[in-house]
């Protein structure tokens, strides 16, 4: 999700303006993914990169996740949406800990859409921590070393137990992944936008849905079509 600043920069706000402004696109993007049976959605908030951005923006962005998550938690129960975080949980501020867990507790027995905000995310880091994990593992003889493999490792990653992205969009007009699920976008799809984040909306979705269903993914096989 990004442009936040540059639009608010356009509108000559500062740029915690473009932030706030940024919820609208989240809520008709959630709305529009529930409405097209969308069944994972995941929405890249804040990286690991994001926390040398000035602290009183920073502040600003977690007191914004803490206002929508607690305004938002019923609408994430009406619409059959379970949420989940992606990211180091243990490093967010104390005051996201009750709202968080309390937004997993309501919505965990949802059957319909997943939600999930990555937050203090970074690829990098995800893939690190991992490694770490089945290192441990391999050293207190719980795991052989024989037995990793790809599933294996995905299982130590944040998004364990979800499927891999079918399609990843990148607003704002920058062409990079910026450390946003590289292991799991192995055989994604791409859809750049130069629309900034706060524009982005139900139509926007679907122009990039629409483009992404007229592709043929090979997944490095012959298309005999």
């Amino acid at each position: 999700m990004d442009g936040n600043g540059r639009w608010a920069k356009q509108k000559k706000f500062p740029r915690i303006y473009g932030h706030k402004n940024a919820i609208s696109a989240v809520r008709q993007t959630v709305e529009a993914s529930v409405e097209l049976g969308i069944k994972i959605l995941t929405l890249y908030a804040f990286s690991t990169e994001n926390w040398e951005r000035p602290h009183k923006e920073v502040n600003f962005l977690m007191r914004l996740f803490e206002e929508f998550l607690k305004k938002e938690v019923r609408s994430l129960i009406d619409n059959n949406i379970q949420f989940k975080i992606l990211g180091h949980r243990n490093r967010l501020p104390a005051f996201l800990k009750t709202p968080i867990e309390h937004a997993y507790e309501v919505t965990k027995a949802n059957t319909g859409m997943t939600l999930c905000l990555a937050v203090d995310y970074g690829s990098r880091s995800e893939i690190l921590t991992a490694c770490k994990e089945i290192a441990k593992k391999v050293q207190a003889n719980q795991l052989k070393y024989e037995e990793i493999d790809e599933s294996i490792f995905s299982e130590h990653l944040f998004t364990k137990g979800l499927s891999d992205p079918d399609l990843i969009i990148r607003t704002s007009g920058e062409l990079r992944l910026s450390n946003f699920l590289l292991w799991q976008s192995a055989y994604a799809e791409f859809y750049f936008t130069e629309t900034l984040w706060p524009d982005f909306n139900r139509s926007e979705l679907i122009k990039a849905l629409e483009d992404y269903s007229g592709r043929s993914r090979r997944r490095g096989k012959i298309n005999d079509e």
